[in-house]
C-alpha cells in the first residue's frame, strides 16, 4: 500500500479546474476537496455540495433570543416586581419590542458565530488543515483522496489533460510515540 493520501492538481485558470472536474467526474473519479483563492461560481452544484444549515441556526438562536427577552422582561415586570407608571399596565407589549429586537439579535449572531466554527473545526488549538499554501495566492487545487481512487496514472493523465499545471502527491506522515 502506498503513502499517498492525496493527488493534488494545480490549475492556474478557474475554467481549467472547473474542465478538470468534469473530466474527472465523467470517469467517476471522486473528488475530496477544492481550494481556491477565490470564490468560484457554481462550483458548489459541480461538487454536490448541500447547502449550509446556518441560516436554520440563526432562525433558531434568534428565536431564542426573543423568548428569553420575553420572558426575563414578563417574568420581572409582571410577577417579581410589579409597577404601574403612569397608569400602563405591568404588560405593556409594546414596550417589550425594543428589549426583545436586540437580544435577538445578539443571540443570533453570537449563536452564528459559534456554529460556524464548530462546524468547520475553528476552534482554539486546532492546526489549519491546508494542502498546499499556494491555494491562497494564486493557484486552484484539485485533491483527489488516493486510497479510494486506485489508479493514480489514470487520475494524472486526466488532469495534464484538463490544464493541470502541476501534479503533486501528498503523503501521511506517520507520527512515532516512542
Amino acid at each position: 500500500m502506498s503513502n499517498t493520501k492525496y493527488i493534488l492538481g494545480h490549475f492556474e485558470d478557474p475554467d481549467d479546474l472547473m474542465h478538470g472536474i468534469d473530466s474527472l467526474q465523467k470517469n467517476n473519479v471522486s473528488i475530496y476537496d477544492v481550494y481556491t483563492p477565490m470564490p468560484i461560481h457554481g462550483i458548489e452544484d459541480k461538487l454536490g455540495i448541500k447547502r449550509s444549515r446556518l441560516p436554520i441556526v440563526a432562525f433558531c438562536c434568534g428565536l431564542l433570543g426573543t423568548l428569553t427577552a420575553f420572558s426575563l422582561i414578563y417574568y420581572t415586570l409582571v410577577h417579581d416586581w410589579p409597577m404601574i407608571i403612569g397608569g400602563k399596565p405591568a404588560f405593556a407589549f409594546p414596550d417589550f419590542i425594543p428589549v426583545c429586537f436586540e437580544l435577538t439579535v445578539l443571540f443570533c449572531s453570537y449563536g452564528m458565530g459559534i456554529a460556524f466554527f464548530y462546524s468547520n473545526h475553528l476552534f482554539p488549538g486546532r492546526a489549519p488543515r491546508v494542502m498546499d499554501l499556494r491555494a491562497t495566492d494564486d493557484r486552484f487545487v484539485l485533491a483527489i483522496d488516493a486510497q479510494a481512487n486506485p489508479y493514480p496514472d489514470k487520475i494524472e493523465d486526466l488532469l495534464k489533460n484538463a490544464g493541470a499545471v502541476e501534479i503533486k502527491h501528498n503523503e501521511r506522515k506517520y507520527v512515532s510515540y516512542e
